[in-house]
């Protein structure tokens, strides 16, 4: 029951359909949130932040590129996906909700954009434009009337 990599141990957390990191890489702080919650909000610390650094995920360059470009302002210049939430009640719940959002980010990532191929109109599909332009151009003539 060895693998490859300690990396990628069973005790790791799996953020998205293959991708692992081991709990050691995600920093979790939590502050008062300006959330639900009523006057609860002035005392508990319900809002979760969570800061995982790039490196320690082992994806492809090309996903990689495209992590960059969709994580936005939530990349930190030290090269730190930065996840928070505090739309939750509670500390577990906006938790769950920044993994949530993180792991939605890294499945858009990781999915391969299907490449747009050029097509020209058929001649057919033309014409028919032309033909409904045509239609559309008499109908208007003939509510000028004659004058």
């Amino acid at each position: 029951m060895t693998e490859p990599d300690d990396h990628f141990a069973a005790g790791g957390v799996e953020l998205a359909p293959g991708v692992r990191v081991p709990e050691s890489a995600l920093r979790w702080q939590f502050a008062r949130s300006s959330g639900p919650g009523g006057q609860n909000v002035n005392k508990v610390n319900t809002k979760a932040e969570l800061w995982l650094p790039l490196n320690s995920l082992a994806l492809s360059d090309r996903v990689m590129g495209r992590l960059r470009g969709l994580a936005g302002r939530r990349l930190t210049s030290d090269g730190e996906i930065h996840v928070s939430a505090d739309t939750e009640r509670t500390q577990e719940a906006n938790r769950a909700a920044v993994l949530e959002r993180l792991r939605d980010l890294l499945v858009q990532a990781i999915h391969e954009p299907k490449p747009r191929r050029k097509t020209k109109p058929t001649r057919a599909s033309k014409q028919r434009r032309l033909e409904s332009k045509r239609r559309r151009s008499q109908v208007k003539a003939r509510r000028r009337g004659q004058e």
